[in-house]
């Protein structure tokens, strides 16, 4: 029996929707201020997963320039029928004060690795929406209600038909459930079985609170009775579990019948602590009971470790090469960039054969146009490198390995020159809660053509390295950095102005050139690996 291991996607992957096509599943999981939107992954046997697509990858889709930290896109919705796959989303525009901005669209294909259409705007009356294909041939949208009076935010769930030939919703909306106790409720996704609709519902916020819970219905507008339990995972019933914040998911039923459930959980350094990986993606074998109702099948609200898989061959993919040389004409599927498509007049690698060169555009505190190309942490101990050519001439011209979670959370090992261009300089800053620190050690590396730059992560302290010898010799720059301020816990935690923070730590490359946004950059190469 193939065992499965706890999280199955990890670093910043949350709320899954899943599908199954066939033989293969799909999960969609949600992207933020991350161009291209949505990550789609692939796998055969549910232990086994790929990123193979990243389906919004044009400002057609996906205008997010301007869009606040933590919002973008949030809980997408994948589902297929008749040969078509679908992709609901919100482009979150805004979500500090009273009013939510939440526009929601649908995109769709026959090829889930190919191009996907043109956006079809469908509201704005909430987020987290999601697309149910009745028996019947008729197609629903389903939101949690933004609800602003008295500052209540989450307001129920809602329906409204979806018209496959007008391409909009049509006809009344539908007020369906106002939740559970444990309140906070979002996330909805309805599926039939026998007799009955259920509506799957995240609830108690997306924090230590988190939990999923499910409703029923012999009549899809309702009215749909609670769990006999309420809620079907969580951890809030033991915190000192090493999967934490279970909760907004989704069911999948496999070839032989049976049913499994995916879900986003956090890992944190302590006690309800902070994860600086994100919330991640887990999963859970289901039970349905005499009752009509499922179950964890371990007979417990919290998830497993370890979770037996379905009765398939494994079924793995390639592994990919620890260092990316830049070689090939597409950047790798890892890389993200912020807010914005990678294009020619900021990113390239065919100006320089071998390179990726970044053009310097605005600051790291830009919500705008940043040249940062970076990929998920997904591991609590790694060692990140890059080798890097440039030759500042000022101040405000800056290049580097930066460890970022958001505009005002990052820590940024960098080269840029003091004032007149006189020197080449290698420093550090940081920043916390939008106030940039300088560590007072900085390396004067003038005449040095080719610098290697490392991070090295374990756990919670990050320390920055770097070489001038081709990587023969390392030595350290500026003191231990704290890498758990790069989590939602601890952004949210320390300033309630500061949220919405829903993300992940990335690592990356970036290039900044604060007087003329031209200034370039040539990456050699970029390094990731797992320290064991």
């Amino acid at each position: 029996m193939t065992m499965i291991h706890n999280p199955i996607l990890k670093g910043f992957n949350p709320d899954p929707s899943i599908i199954r096509v066939g033989e293969d599943y799909y999960i969609a999981t949600s992207t933020f201020e991350w161009f291209p939107g949505v990550q789609i992954h692939h796998s055969r046997d549910l232990k086994n997963w790929k990123v193979i697509a990243q389906p919004l990858n044009r400002i057609s889709q996906l205008d997010m320039k301007g869009n606040p930290d933590s919002c973008g896109v949030w809980a997408p919705c994948l589902s297929y029928d008749n040969g078509m796959f679908y992709l609901v989303y919100s482009n979150v525009r805004s979500f500090d004060g009273v009013w939510k901005d939440t526009p929601n669209y649908l995109v769709s294909t026959t090829d889930i690795e190919g191009e996907w259409s043109n956006p079809i705007y469908l509201s704005s009356r909430g987020f987290d929406g999601s697309m149910f294909h009745d028996s019947d041939g008729k197609k629903y949208f389903l939101n949690m209600l933004v609800d602003h009076r008295q500052s209540k935010l989450f307001g129920g769930i809602e329906l409204q038909e979806y018209d496959l030939i007008q391409k909009q919703l049509v006809g009344e909306v539908h007020y369906l459930h106002s939740g559970s106790s444990f309140g906070c409720t979002e996330g909805p996704h309805i599926f039939k079985k026998d007799e009955y609709y259920y509506l799957l519902l995240a609830e108690g916020g997306t924090e230590y609170g988190h939990a999923e819970s499910i409703a029923r219905s012999k009549a899809l507008l309702g009215p749909y009775e609670m769990h006999p339990d309420t809620v079907i995972v969580t951890s809030t019933v033991d915190p000192l579990h090493t999967l934490q914040k279970s909760g907004h998911g989704d069911f999948v039923e496999t070839p032989d019948g049976r049913w499994y459930f995916v879900f986003l959980v956090g890992r944190p350094l302590s006690e309800k602590g902070r994860c600086i990986l994100g919330r991640e993606t887990a999963i859970e074998e289901i039970e349905w009971r005499s009752d009509g109702w499922p179950y964890l099948k371990s007979e417990s609200k919290l998830p497993r470790l370890e979770v037996p898989g379905p009765d398939v061959e494994e079924y793995k993919f390639k592994e990919i090469s620890i260092r990316d040389n830049f070689d090939a004409e597409e950047l790798s599927i890892d890389f993200q960039s912020l807010r914005i498509p990678r294009d020619e007049s900021w990113v390239s690698l065919r100006e320089r054969k071998g390179f990726l060169r970044l053009k310097g555009k605005e600051s790291l505190t830009s919500t705008h146009t940043q040249a940062l190309i970076a990929r998920r942490i997904q591991h609590f101990n790694v060692e990140v490198a890059t080798s890097l050519e440039f030759d500042p001439n000022d101040i405000l011209e800056m290049a580097g390995l930066v460890f970022y979670y958001n505009t005002g959370h990052y820590h940024y090992l960098h080269i840029t020159s003091n004032y007149g261009g006189t020197k080449k300089l290698l420093k550090i800053i940081s920043s916390d809660h939008f106030e940039m620190s300088e560590q007072v050690q900085e390396i004067d590396i003038t005449g040095q053509r080719n610098i290697i730059l490392k991070g090295t992560l374990d756990h919670y302290k990050l320390q920055f390295y770097y070489s001038i010898d081709q990587e023969k010799n390392f030595f350290p720059i500026g003191e231990t950095l704290d890498a758990s301020i790069l989590s939602d816990d601890y952004v949210r935690d320390r300033d309630e102005r500061y949220r919405p923070a829903f993300t992940g730590m990335f690592v990356g490359m970036c290039c900044q050139d604060l007087a003329y946004n031209k200034k370039q950059a040539d990456f050699d190469w970029f390094e990731y690996k797992e320290i064991n």
